[in-house]
């Protein structure tokens, strides 16, 4: 049996290095602010809810709050249209600080009274959490759509009217839509348009 000899200043070190092993081990773990944030609202919500669509969707809603400025952010772990009825996963809903979408026609007129993009008041919009691995069918989408109305109830900053009387206030907004907040692994998040059926190009 072959035998390891190490001398005095050899073995000490080692020693060292076990000590500076275990030390390092019994650091306790230090959440992030965003850890904290989802910690502290996940007993907020439904007990139905899948928490792993659940954290997904705090994470898109730390995200939007605090790099894209969107204020009057909520999770709905419901459908509006019946509030008895849970949601497959969570939405998100809130109100960007400028328009996200523009119709083609409403596009039309604003280019004739010479208002810009940038001027045209901000929608609430739905936002649908996603991760970049999840495969996405017509049908999935489809069955989120059914559960929504064209417009998300505003939480905070509603003009008093209850959800149920509140309707579109844009009448360009006909057909539904939703953000698809897609996360990767490195908590980077991509967002798209989709709408509920098919629309008509926007005009460049």
């Amino acid at each position: 049996m072959a035998m390891l000899h190490l001398d005095t200043k050899q073995a000490t070190n080692v020693e060292m290095m076990a000590v500076d092993l275990l030390a390092t081990r019994e650091q306790p773990y230090v959440p992030t602010a965003l850890d904290s944030f989802i910690s502290s609202q996940l007993h907020t919500r439904s007990a139905a809810c899948n928490h792993a669509y659940l954290h997904l969707a705090q994470q898109v809603l730390h995200n939007l709050r605090h790099q894209h400025d969107w204020t009057d952010l909520t999770i709905h772990t419901h459908s509006p249209l019946s509030p008895d009825v849970a949601l497959s996963r969570p939405l998100v809903s809130g109100l960007p600080p400028h328009r996200v979408y523009i119709h083609p026609d409403e596009q039309i007129e604003l280019l004739k009274a010479r208002i810009a993009d940038k001027d045209v008041p901000p929608e609430h919009e739905w936002v649908l959490p996603s991760h970049l691995r999840e495969k996405w069918t017509l049908r999935r989408f489809g069955e989120l759509f059914d559960a929504i109305g064209p417009a998300p109830p505003r939480s905070g900053e509603g003009d008093g009217r209850p959800d149920a009387e509140r309707v579109n206030d844009s009448q360009w907004r006909r057909v539904k839509r939703a953000l698809l907040a897609t996360v990767d692994d490195d908590s980077t998040v991509v967002y798209y348009v989709v709408h509920d059926g098919i629309v008509k190009p926007r005009q460049n």
